[in-house]
């Protein structure tokens, strides 16, 4: 992939076209100067994008250059592809690009107001206001919730073939219940687990309205269930005060004035958090599961180091727990996992849309276009990464990340919007390997590659047929 030579943006739009929402369109022509392809009439490349969307944007690089335009979803969209577009969208030094405006045409009808469908300031006192539930002592909380549940669901995995991802998708969801809500799933479990399949996979549907019997019309009804479950919650956990799991916090968090966030804030926010965690978490631990099955040599690194640390199983054969304060040892775990995420980030890619005039690579982009930057290019870029579809974690020894573009590796976005979760993220992946690397190795069929659906989130089509084998 070659580089592009970021040019600093220089123009702003006039304050009077300035664009205040997604819905506003571009005049005809204004992108006609950006090299790309609009497809076939009407769809555009829609179809096209879907059915392949590693394969589409690899061959849009290939053909047009590393800043292109495509017809899709209904509308324009100009890519900016590299380390160094990624560094420009999100770091955003000028305030250029909104997520709000970027993410809502996908988004808006299923996550509305969530943390990251919002922008500058109002991102800045929302964020400031949820990152208590991150703090040290909710974190130590959850790393006994996360142990405890982990190791009860891992001992009743091994001896014989499973489907990985259902199982962990399962076990997530169930660990969001205890760590999250603070309440064992009742009645309501499948309908909520369900709620959020379909609100996922409605956030790619073509047809974007609710008719009946359509993706859209799913998400957004489970949705409607989601805010129902949350909003009855929050107004029960205010009234009989606040506990350490996520969403009691989120329920008695307050804003810089000392008021309580509003409940229907609330209500948002975790629903797009629960989301986040969810999905990403499950998406990202698939992955490393995978790809230490294809590399069983890693999986005997990785036993090593967490035996170091932990003290490996007790007289009944069971792993110990890993301890909170010992979470930052497990230093190739962390480097194994950060692999797994360039080599498969759970959020492929990310769209914005522009708020001034900028200019980058030679080409200058007006206000109101929409702008997209692509991780999982980025991340098999082999100016960054040699010989990058290998599995290699020393890739991050710290040397080699100091010596490396820092946007080059961006699985949890970056800038103010760098995902307010990631430590739990690292966290629960790292308990979970605690508890199946001193227990089981980790078997795959000879020969064996699923396909992955690329996108919104990926995953293996076939649930990921894997085997637990005991020690």
């Amino acid at each position: 992939m070659a580089s592009v030579a970021q040019t600093a943006p220089r123009t702003e739009a006039p304050a009077e076209i300035r664009p205040t929402h997604w819905s506003q369109r571009l005049p005809d022509g204004a992108l006609d100067h950006i090299p790309g392809d609009g497809g076939w009439p009407i769809v555009g490349n829609t179809f096209r994008m879907l059915a392949d969307p590693h394969g589409f944007a690899r061959h849009m690089v290939e053909t047009y250059g590393p800043v292109y335009k495509s017809r899709a979803m209904g509308g324009w969209n100009v890519m900016l592809v590299g380390a160094d577009a990624n560094e420009l969208v999100l770091f955003d030094r000028e305030k250029i690009f909104s997520s709000q405006q970027g993410w809502g045409p996908i988004l808006d009808q299923l996550f509305p107001r969530g943390l990251m469908l919002i922008d500058f300031e109002h991102h800045r006192v929302d964020r400031r206001a949820l990152s208590i539930a991150f703090k040290p002592e909710p974190m130590r909380h959850y790393s006994g919730a996360l142990n405890s549940g982990i190791a009860r669901e891992v001992a009743k995995w091994g001896g014989s073939p499973m489907l990985f991802y259902p199982a962990i998708k399962q076990l997530t969801l169930d660990l969001a219940a205890d760590s999250f809500i603070g309440i064992p799933w009742g009645p309501e479990a499948e309908r909520i687990n369900q709620a959020f399949v379909d609100m996922v996979q409605a956030s790619i549907t073509p047809i974007r309205k609710p008719l009946p019997f359509t993706p859209m019309k799913r998400g957004v009804d489970g949705r409607a269930f989601l805010v129902d479950f949350f909003t009855r919650e929050t107004h029960r956990r205010r009234a009989e005060g606040g506990g350490q799991d996520m969403f009691s916090q989120f329920a008695t968090a307050t804003l810089e004035d000392g008021s309580l966030m509003p409940v229907d804030q609330v209500v948002d926010h975790m629903i797009f958090l629960m989301m986040a965690a969810h999905d990403t978490i499950t998406s990202s631990a698939t992955s490393l599961i995978y790809l230490l099955a294809k590399n069983p040599e890693w999986q005997d690194r990785l036993r090593q180091e967490i035996v170091a640390i932990t003290g490996g199983t007790d007289a009944q054969g069971n792993p110990r727990p890993l301890d909170y304060d010992d979470l930052g040892k497990l230093e190739l775990t962390e480097m194994a996992f950060k692999e797994a995420l360039r080599m498969i980030p759970p959020v492929p890619s990310m769209p914005r849309r522009a708020l001034k005039n900028f200019e980058y690579g030679g080409h200058r982009i007006p206000a109101g276009t929409p702008v997209g930057i692509n991780i999982h290019l980025v991340h098999h870029s082999e100016e960054y990464w040699p010989e990058p579809e290998k599995f290699d974690p020393m890739r991050f020894t710290p040397d080699k990340v100091k010596a490396r573009h820092k946007y080059a590796w961006v699985p949890f976005g970056g800038g103010a919007h760098m995902c307010l979760g990631l430590h739990f993220a690292y966290m629960q992946v790292k308990i979970l390997m605690a508890q199946l690397l001193p227990r089981y190795s980790i078997k795959i069929a000879e020969g064996y590659d699923p396909a992955w659906q690329a996108w919104p989130i990926p995953k293996p089509k076939d649930g990921l047929k894997v085997m637990f084998k005991s020690l």
